[in-house]
């Protein structure tokens, strides 16, 4: 589905709302014919993401969580405030820098709409005892394609865990539900966007399919 930007305002920004939360994300043009809106938790400020996470853990509470889960590095502050906010200790991260602790790590192929070469999930062996056999919630920034998340999912159950549900602050259009299939109904976010294509007059078209 295509509609002309009515949330945009200025031509740089686009407002939506994130739960309570009503923010300004900037428009950053990733290639001639797509443009995205960027939400980039480690900028949005302490107070933001405190009531963010605190509203998502609402929502992720019903399912019982033993631990949280997130892809770094956008969604580590997501994690650390669902897991405070659930009254919980741990999270785990699921990296995709290698890191000296990783050179064992459980791993996984991934790919982003944001970066054009294949990477890895990593997953730090030393933590397993942590998720094997939890109620795990994966959170995140922002659900866009699938593909990180799918990943996740993949590879936090090879290790044992029992993801019952997936957060987020936004979901951006819709591919992630043919990616996540039925995986997709265990997502709960606290807003959307869509991504946005060039009219013909120059302005930007929101397209919530992608």
């Amino acid at each position: 589905m295509v509609s002309v930007c009515s949330n945009v305002v200025s031509s740089s920004t686009y407002r939506v709302s994130i739960g309570s939360q009503l923010v300004d994300l900037p428009l950053v043009p990733l290639s001639a014919d797509l443009t995205l809106a960027l939400l980039i938790t480690v900028d949005m400020g302490v107070e933001f993401m405190r009531r963010a996470g605190e509203e998502l853990a609402e929502i992720l509470r019903p399912f019982d969580v033993d631990i949280v889960a997130t892809v770094a590095t956008m969604g580590i502050p997501v994690a650390i405030e669902v897991t405070r906010a659930l009254g919980l200790d741990q999270y785990v991260i699921l990296h995709k820098t290698p890191k000296i602790h990783l050179a064992d790590a459980v791993s996984e192929k991934v790919r982003s709409i944001t970066t054009d070469a294949e990477q890895r999930l990593l997953f730090d062996r030393a933590r397993i005892p942590d998720v094997a056999g939890q109620r795990v919630a994966i959170v995140d920034d922002v659900i866009s394609t699938g593909a990180s998340t799918g990943t996740a999912l993949r590879l936090l159950r090879s290790v044992g865990a029992d993801v019952v549900a997936i957060g987020t602050l936004v979901t951006e259009a819709s591919l992630w539900r043919e990616a996540l299939a039925d995986d997709a109904s265990r997502v709960h976010a606290l807003g959307s966007i869509p991504i946005f294509r060039p009219g013909s007059d120059g302005s930007l078209i929101e397209d919530w399919h992608g």
